[in-house]
């Protein structure tokens, strides 16, 4: 089968962002707990199109900031000594709160709902709590938002997701 030259197949490279928040925690039992937060997230998501003609790529960024609100169910282990592993998982509604205006060539939705999941480790020190975690987010909702002018060469891009691997580091 070949591949429709006609169309526009698309990458998104690997960037980074960064976000801060605070977190509230209501303990069930000792072992499980639910967090919640709201935190304000920078993104700088690109996407690379290849075009048979011209043969160089285009590369549109967008630059946002999101306010974001995860809800998570953490299941703890048996603390051993200063230290306890322990997974997530849970859901993530977004909202867009700004664009730089030269980066929306690329349309998109300013709503997001995602699924999250991680692990991560806490360490218990004599004044605070170090908890780094690794969390994994992929989007539901389509964010893409299609053209009103079918010459625009971003026409044929069908779907546009958020996917994101997250390192979190919290004091608390």
């Amino acid at each position: 089968m070949e591949a429709d030259p006609k169309l526009a197949p698309s990458i998104s490279p690997r960037n980074f962002g960064f976000q801060i928040g605070g977190l509230a925690n209501y303990s069930f039992n000792p072992f499980l707990e639910l967090k919640s937060g709201i935190n304000i997230a920078l993104y700088d998501r690109e996407i690379t199109f290849t075009q048979p003609k011209p043969a160089e790529p285009i590369n549109i960024a967008r630059e946002s900031t999101w306010f974001e609100i995860p809800v998570l169910l953490k299941y703890k282990s048996i603390r051993r000594m200063n230290h306890r592993m322990y997974v997530l998982a849970g859901s993530k509604f977004g909202v867009e709160a700004n664009v730089k205006k030269n980066s929306a060539a690329l349309s998109a939705q300013t709503v997001d709902f995602a699924l999250e999941y991680g692990f991560g480790f806490e360490g218990f020190f004599k004044y605070f709590k170090f908890t780094p975690e690794i969390r994994f987010s992929h989007g539901i909702a389509n964010l893409y938002s299609a053209p009103s002018i079918s010459t625009n060469p971003y026409f044929k891009v069908s779907r546009l997701n958020t996917h994101n691997v997250t390192l979190y580091i919290n004091f608390e």
